[in-house]
Formats: structure tokens, sequence, C-alpha cells
């Protein structure tokens, strides 16, 4: 019967650590620096999701939005200072070379999701495609068409 009752306490105790890190955060939850570029960045659009994350040893809200009916996701530190932000768009607004660079990686697959990536002042090219071989990938392109890993 204790060993029994050790069992439940064990599963109740991880289900509430589950939860906790499931936690949905929401604008009121963050400092005012951070609630202040979130405000400065959306333009308007709609938060769908705030995530909280440690990326290269740098804590970082990810901020899940949605404009005009595309993604536009960005992640602020915990200063408040915007890291990186990645807007929806579609094959044909990339700029040629970095067109032809995506779809020389993709090379027969199919193309999924293509993002604007602002990082650091830089522009870069994301698009997410499924391979020949059926699994998912993504490519990563400066404006010259160049892969990068970021």
């Amino acid at each position: 019967m204790i060993r029994t009752s050790n069992i439940v306490l064990t599963i109740a105790a991880l289900a509430a650590v589950a939860t906790a890190a499931d936690k949905k955060l929401t604008l009121k939850d963050l400092s005012p620096a951070v609630q202040k570029t979130v405000q400065d960045t959306l333009k308007g659009g709609e938060i769908k999701n705030i995530g909280k994350e440690t990326e290269k040893g740098v804590t970082q809200y990810e901020v899940e939005t949605m404009l005009n009916g595309k993604h536009r996701d960005f992640n602020v530190d915990t200063k408040g200072k915007l890291v990186v932000l990645e807007e929806e768009t579609t094959i044909d607004a990339v700029p040629a070379a970095a067109k032809a660079g995506i779809e020389k990686k993709v090379a027969g697959g199919k193309l999924g999701m293509v993002e604007i990536m602002t990082k650091d002042g830089q522009t870069f090219y994301e698009a997410a495609y499924t391979g020949k071989d059926g699994k998912k990938h993504e490519v990563l392109v400066k404006p010259d068409g160049t892969e990068t890993k970021d």
C-alpha cells in the first residue's frame, strides 16, 4: 500500500511540474521593458503565444503573432532588446539570388513557409521544406543566396 501511494505521489508531482512548465505567458507576465518592446514590435498584430526559452545561454521570450493573416514571430531578451524578427512572406517576394539559393536546396522537394528574418541588423531568408526523402528541413540563406547557419 505504501508503494502504491508513493507512485501516486510521484505521478502527481510530475504532473504539477509539467503543468508549471506548460504555463502560457501573457503580456502582463513580462517586465515593463519587455512589454514595451513587444508592443512596439507588434505593429497591430495579434499575440498567439508567448514562450520563454534559453538559447545559447540567453533567456528570451518568443512571441508568436499574426499580422494581416501572416505569421510574424519575434524574440525579445529579458532586458527588452529585440533579438530576432521573422515575418512570413512568399518565395516570389524574396530577392532573386536568395530565391535561387532556396530553390537549389529544395531541389525537387516541396517548399513550405518562407520567412524574412532580421537579426543584428542583417536580413536572411528562411524556408521550410519537405525533401525528396519525405523529411522536413529548413534552409537559411543570405540575400546573395549563400546558405548560412545563422
